[in-house]
């Protein structure tokens, strides 16, 4: 059998490598376009922040590694076709413009995403900088080690990243974003408390543009000239463009694959697409919210592994199925945490539920233990039913921790009655007698009674 797998970081990686120890036998094949395979794009704004210096330790598994196991790697090889009729590829060799047609028996989509490209972007120049690939993380770096002021455009997880490693190296940023506040994919309430300590805790680095769009840039020889919708206009080194990203799926599109509501790769909970023997994993496709049991796209490292695993075993010859996620992630600004869960209010009032909130803050630990910290909670129940929707925590305290103990309870459907029955653990090192969690919870009780 001969198992191809377009795409090479984390769902296609990890879908190579547990298919090969599955059927020992097999040819596995992996063509990419980019440079290296199986590295943590996730690491790559710590490595520009200058946490690590080796980018190599960003490598997962070398592609010497792979082809010991017996999986073969094609680097700088881009894929510009498939033909499910004839099981065929069509592949184009970068370096030498060669094209060829590779047969499989069995097909693995893991493009991933792409950077969304705003119009102003199209200009030609080297001071213009995105975060996909590795070779973008070491040229990024090395543009922001020359560079006095960095612009950088959007407001996501991606975005306050490597405000943290700009700041850091002692670099002027200004950022720019459309919405009201930085990481649109929290409540505003809570989003606005990350940019305000963003803005307190910058050393007087850091400049946030709300509510504005970058309009024009012109590039000079020394640096680039940005005029915003809103008529401010400044100068800068370099861009960064963080203002999103879109599933890989033309390749797709173009054999006839069909999509979901979300523009991504509709697949079932095997990761099976519209085409008989064609697979897709990874940020490409579409998943369903556990919580809300609706189409979503949420491109996340953490879900690609898991779904590349359960790929491989369908792919195989086996049984098994990825039920969906809860768009649970974490991030840092210094030694602010930020972690959700679930649904966010404002999600969760677009999809109809009758909502209820809380945000309380409270101490991580006991009052009297050296290194206790704040967390604000925002807890999130359906009226009616009583039932958790999701949760958001900021803080300097172990907010993940709060979060990934809703993560579990939503898995399941927890109401607020329950979560204010669980046994949560307590010694003053690590917690409150009364966990924020369970405080919020009472309180949430009590505003839906």
């Amino acid at each position: 059998m001969k198992i191809i797998i377009i795409g090479g970081v984390a769902a296609g990686a990890k879908t190579a490598a547990k298919t090969k120890r599955m059927l020992p036998d097999a040819e596995v094949h992996i063509y990419t376009k980019d440079n290296y395979v199986s590295y943590s794009a996730c690491g790559m704004p710590y490595y520009i922040a200058g946490d690590f210096k080796d980018w190599e330790q960003l490598i997962v598994r070398s592609v010497r590694e792979f082809e010991k196991s017996g999986i073969q790697i094609h680097t700088r090889m881009l894929v510009t076709k498939i033909l499910p009729d004839e099981k065929n590829i069509m592949v184009k060799n970068l370096d030498t413009e060669d094209v060829r047609f590779i047969q499989y028996d069995k097909l693995v989509i893991a493009t991933g995403a792409e950077a969304f490209k705003p119009d102003f972007a199209n200009i030609n120049s080297e001071k213009i900088h995105y975060l996909r690939t590795l070779d973008d993380g070491i040229s990024l770096k090395k543009g922001m080690l020359e560079a006095k002021h960095i612009t950088i455009v959007g407001g996501g997880y991606i975005a306050v990243e490597l405000i943290e490693g700009f700041v850091k190296n002692k670099k002027q940023v200004t950022l720019i974003e459309r919405s009201p506040f930085v990481l649109s994919m929290l409540d505003e309430d809570i989003s606005a408390l990350v940019q305000n300590y963003i803005l307190e805790n910058s050393d007087g680095l850091v400049k946030i543009i709300n509510n504005d769009t970058v309009n024009k840039i012109a590039d000079t020889e020394q640096y680039l000239d940005i005029l915003t919708d809103k008529g401010y206009q400044f100068q800068t080194d370099m861009i960064v463009i963080a203002s999103g990203v879109k599933p890989a799926v033309n390749l797709a599109v173009d054999a006839g694959i069909l999509l979901g509501k979300t523009g991504a790769i509709k697949v079932n909970s095997r990761m099976e697409t519209s085409i008989k023997d064609i697979y897709a994993c990874g940020d490409c496709v579409e998943k369903i919210h556990m919580v809300s049991n609706t189409p979503v796209w949420v491109p996340l490292g953490s879900t690609a592994n898991k779904e590349g695993r359960v790929c491989a075993i369908n792919v195989s010859g086996g049984v098994e199925d990825f039920e969906g996620i809860m768009g649970s992630a974490v991030l840092r600004y210094r030694d602010l945490n930020i972690s959700r869960t679930g649904l966010t209010e404002k999600e969760a009032l677009k999809l109809g539920y009758d909502t209820v909130a809380v945000i309380i803050t409270k101490r991580d630990k006991a009052g009297y233990m050296p290194e206790v910290k704040n967390i604000t909670l925002k807890l999130v129940a359906d009226k009616r039913s009583h039932r958790i929707l999701g949760a958001q925590a900021i803080g300097c305290g172990d907010a993940d921790k709060r979060i990934n103990t809703v993560s579990v309870g939503l898995l399941r459907g927890i109401t607020v009655e329950e979560l204010i029955d669980v046994d949560l653990t307590y010694s003053p090192p690590f917690s409150t007698s009364i966990d924020i969690l369970i405080s919020a919870a009472q309180i949430l009780k009590s505003k839906i009674s």
